[in-house]
């Protein structure tokens, strides 16, 4: 893989590629990167920012060092402004894990423009088994902190995820919205056929703090009550 393949993009440059290049090495010495980095920061270009975020796909001993480069390319990326913006989308689409690039949305975008990246990030996800759905959890956990109307209409789709902890996270991301009564039956349906407890207990507690009932698949939960739960005459769960 080349430098720029990560990212998708490319620059004829010689000294960015030089300094490019040595940022992406992480068997590089730490003082020729690091000058690379702050090199990379003076240059005012999509590229420059691309070969930045590149410092992100590893990391490199001692973690002290690690730490104060990504430190140095975070603040060099964020201070690119709305350059940095469609490169830390890309990497967010493309990234292990979503914390770097979110905290870099998060500085470079107001919060109803993040949480828009995130859910078309999440909408283009599927719920069949993958090798690693890391990305995929992560952006359910974030979406359970931020509170988005828009965030129901993806989300609820995950209550059918193969992954368990996607399941879990899914719940987490419909209860913790304004309008999650929009996803009243899905999550009715959903625990008439879930076979985890964890998502089980989720589901009911949510429930038995609206006050909401589940009547409409009252016999089948009935059979798969997690202990301690029971249902009352109008099918809203109750903790015993």
């Amino acid at each position: 893989m080349g430098l720029f393949d990560f990212l998708g993009g490319g620059s004829s440059d010689g000294a960015l590629k030089k300094h490019a290049a040595r940022v992406a090495n992480k068997r590089a010495q730490a003082p020729d990167r690091w000058e690379s980095i702050h090199q990379l920061a003076k240059m005012e270009s999509v590229e420059a920012i691309e070969a930045l975020l590149v410092r992100f796909t590893y990391h490199a001993d001692p973690s002290i060092t690690d730490a104060e480069e990504k430190d140095a390319a975070f603040d060099a990326v964020v201070a690119g402004g709305e350059r940095s913006v469609g490169p830390v989308r890309a990497y967010l689409v493309k990234s292990e894990t979503i914390s770097w690039p979110l905290r870099m949305l998060d500085r470079l975008l107001p919060p109803d423009e993040v949480v828009a990246i995130l859910i078309e990030t999440l909408a283009k996800m599927d719920t069949e088994y993958e090798r690693d759905p890391e990305r995929k959890l992560q952006l359910l956990s974030t979406l359970e902190e931020r509170h988005d109307v828009r965030s129901i209409a993806v989300v609820k789709r995950f209550l059918e995820d193969v992954n368990e902890t996607a399941r879990f996270n899914a719940v987490g991301a419909i209860f913790a919205q304004d309008n999650a009564a929009e996803a009243q039956a899905d999550l009715v349906a959903a625990l008439a056929k879930e076979d985890s407890v964890r998502v089980r207990t989720r589901v009911l507690e949510g429930f038995a703090a609206r006050g909401w009932s589940v009547d409409a698949a009252k016999d089948a939960i009935l059979k798969s009550l997690p202990p301690g739960f029971m249902l009352d005459p109008k099918g809203v769960p109750k903790k015993r």
